[in-house]
């Protein structure tokens, strides 16, 4: 029995690249409708009754498809499909995605607000919890039921002593939560690195890229200044074929041109560094970030892969509050910073030197 490798990854709510050996597909849609494009050609929707089992699958082939009665053949990535402006709309939307990453930020801690939040009651008080479950217990009035059936009646009322008990627990963590978050602000305002790296690893840092970026290395310098490098894997993010619609209003499936395509590319990776600069701005009180992209190529003189840095950029929280960032074109905005890049626009990014702190 063979190994089948298959990886999804979502890229934006109801859409997902899919990946394995010998194609790759976009996938897009909702309870009960799915839609799927293959890099094949092959095409698939699936629409089902939500919570009956009962589902329909279609599906069609941009290969030379004969019909036994008529010998009618599709040909040259054309596709009749039930709505294909919808699926030219889905494609586009990924597309837009990818590149507008910097449009977003995912975090705005104001930690000085934090640390000045007071107590959410006086310890040597009833809290919020205990008070709201005192109140239940004592404006408990038994129903018919519960009168006539003494049992049921103290089951009710030792269950709302019961929940008195637990509310004084829950008072106890919402104090010590309270108390954890002021000591932390604390630490995080006295530029305190160890608490630094505590909170970008408690609150997940770049969860929400997971998919982008699944790992990433950092360091600081100091109380103002960080570095962080990761690795894209671009070809299995940015499609190399685009969807488009026919003068006759038929799905077609065409390959990118190099320029058209790198240049998706260089949107892409821009994009990012800066939604992960405005992350890091929005969750600490970092004042400079240096951001090193990183990607596998393939080294075609001695048939190896290698771990190259193809984009490094010098960002200070200032500059990068003063864009505009509906308006900007993340390569572009580069040039506002210290950084390194070498582009090409028929190959892509090429190696460059990590700037230094």
């Amino acid at each position: 029995m063979g190994l089948r490798f298959r990886k999804s990854v979502k890229i934006a709510p109801g859409v997902r690249v899919n990946f394995n050996k010998k194609s790759t597909s976009v996938s897009f849609g909702g309870k009960g409708v799915r839609h799927t494009i293959s890099s094949t050609g092959r095409r698939t929707s699936s629409v089902g009754i939500p919570g009956s089992g009962l589902y329909y699958t279609k599906s069609s082939s941009a290969k030379k498809s004969r019909n036994r009665k008529n010998n009618t053949y599709t040909t040259n990535n054309e596709y009749t499909y039930e709505d294909p402006y919808y699926e030219v709309e889905q494609f586009n939307s990924f597309i837009e995605t990818i590149t507008s990453f910097h449009k977003n930020c995912d975090y705005s801690m104001d930690w000085d607000k934090i640390r000045k939040e007071p107590p959410p009651f006086n310890l040597e008080k009833k809290g919020p919890n205990e008070i709201e479950a005192l109140e239940s217990l004592n404006n408990y009035k038994p129903n018919l039921i519960e009168k006539i059936f003494k049992n049921v009646n103290k089951k009710k009322i030792d269950k709302l002593k019961n929940n008195v008990e637990l509310s004084k627990t829950k008072d106890m963590e919402l104090y010590r939560n309270w108390e954890k978050q002021n000591i932390q602000a604390q630490s995080i305002l006295e530029g305190n690195l160890t608490t630094y790296t505590n909170i970008l690893n408690d609150m997940d840092f770049l969860n929400n890229l997971s998919e982008f970026v699944p790992k990433f290395d950092f360091q600081f310098s100091n109380k103002d200044e960080m570095i962080i490098e990761y690795n894209l894997n671009i070809d299995n993010v940015v499609p190399e074929k685009y969807a488009t619609l026919t003068k006759t209003g038929k799905l077609s499936i065409r390959k990118y041109t190099k320029t058209d395509y790198y240049e998706v590319v260089q949107q892409y990776v821009s994009s990012l560094a800066i939604r992960i600069a405005r992350n890091i701005f929005g969750l600490l009180p970092i004042k400079t970030v240096i951001i090193n992209t990183k990607n596998n190529i393939l080294d075609t003189s001695i048939g190896e892969i290698k771990n190259i840095t193809i984009l490094s950029v010098k960002i200070d929280r200032n500059t990068l509050n003063g864009l505009n960032f509906d308006l900007i074109n993340p390569f572009d905005a580069m040039s506002n910073f210290e950084h390194n890049v070498r582009f090409l626009k028929t190959k892509g990014f090429q190696p460059v030197e990590k700037i230094n702190i």
